[in-house]
């Protein structure tokens, strides 16, 4: 722990540099911009696969010297002036969304397109991969964490589970009963599926390349699991479901292929959700589904389910640090982005970074 009023102003950070390049960095540590501001001493932080996009040149709102990161819990260090909901010393959650609260999109609850906030942690401004994040509009932008919770399973909560959740669970209209498939058992596919379980549907599918995530997949509630590698992933499913399809698919992938996968195996009155961040232009086949009855969903996430997901969790029936695979400090993150980046041989799920 380092408090902001002894005579160190360098902190430890995680720096995009372009492309491919990426430095664990001495930087000055935050102050505060605007009185909606809070600055956060980041206890745990994780590595997210929007990260790895940023590195591949994917997110050019990214620019080159952004300390990345958008996930992570920590401790209120110091508040500015129009800050009411927290004070210095408390326990916060931080959403990887920002939200003024305020403008035509907050008040729509599409927190992810606020005028002044959306996803700019670790994008446009400064992220959490650091000993110390500044989070604008800290209000509506920090959770208080309960109590005797676990504090560093949390970390889950910042973008992994909203996303699946909100993106496919909701989006995709999971209902008591009905059938679902999830193409992609990466972190935000599992996260999907732990939330699905809310609404006990009849049949949860779980279709991926990776045997080791399939087996996770299992232990999460998956009813049946497909190993995709022989390309007889849609008609497996479509044997499953005596020819009809599920109700529900959800695309966590992002690829031209799981998109048509998806409208292979979808049944009539059925629902598409996307997922997955598609950096590629995907066919639509309407010529097949103009008549089926079809709906097709998209989003970015909002993180507006936090507070219901948090109390799930802390009532004990959501338990997101069983996500969490492998631990590292913060000054071994290069080695964390090593290991996450190659899950299918680390059998990565998520990395814990303890700052």
């Amino acid at each position: 722990m380092r408090p902001l009023e002894c005579s160190w102003d360098r902190m430890k950070a995680l720096v995009y540099h372009g492309p491919g390049k990426k430095t664990l960095e001495d930087r000055p540590v935050p102050e505060l911009q605007a009185p909606t501001d809070a600055i956060v001493r980041i206890t745990h932080t994780t590595i997210c696969g929007s990260d790895l996009h940023i590195l591949k040149g994917d997110v050019p709102s990214c620019q080159p010297g952004r300390i990345l990161g958008h996930e992570g819990v920590g401790v209120v260090e110091k508040v500015g002036a129009g800050v009411t909901a927290f004070k210095a010393g408390d326990p916060v959650l931080i959403s990887c969304i920002t939200a003024c609260g305020t403008c035509e999109f907050c008040r729509s609850a599409m927190y992810s397109h606020c005028a002044t906030g959306g996803w700019i942690l670790g994008n446009e401004i400064d992220g959490t991969q650091a000993e110390f994040v500044r989070i604008p509009h800290a209000d509506m932008s920090l959770y208080a964490v309960p109590a005797d919770t676990d504090i560093k399973g949390l970390v889950m909560l910042s973008d992994v589970l909203p996303t699946g959740f909100e993106c496919g669970v909701l989006n995709g209209r999971v209902s008591l009963g009905s059938t679902v498939a999830i193409i992609g058992a990466g972190p935000v596919g599992l996260a999907a599926l732990m939330t699905a379980a809310f609404f006990t549907p009849a049949e949860i599918i779980m279709i991926d390349f990776d045997q080791h995530r399939l087996d996770a997949a299992l232990g999460f509630g998956a009813t049946r699991v497909i190993n995709a590698t022989d390309g007889q992933a849609v008609a497996t499913v479509l044997k499953i479901t005596d020819g009809r399809g599920v109700n529900t698919v959800m695309d966590a992938v992002g690829v031209p292929g799981s998109f048509e996968n998806c409208q292979d195996m979808v049944a009539v009155g059925g629902t598409i959700a996307n997922i997955g961040v598609h950096g590629v232009k995907v066919d639509l086949h309407l010529e097949h589904l103009w008549s089926r009855n079809i709906m097709i969903t998209t989003r970015l996430v909002d993180t507006s389910t936090l507070p219901l997901l948090l109390r799930t969790v802390c009532s004990g029936k959501l338990q997101p640090a069983t996500l969490i695979t492998h631990h590292f400090e913060l000054a071994d993150i290069l080695s964390a982005y090593d290991t996450f980046g190659h899950a299918a041989s680390t059998n990565a799920l998520k990395v814990m970074v303890s700052a």
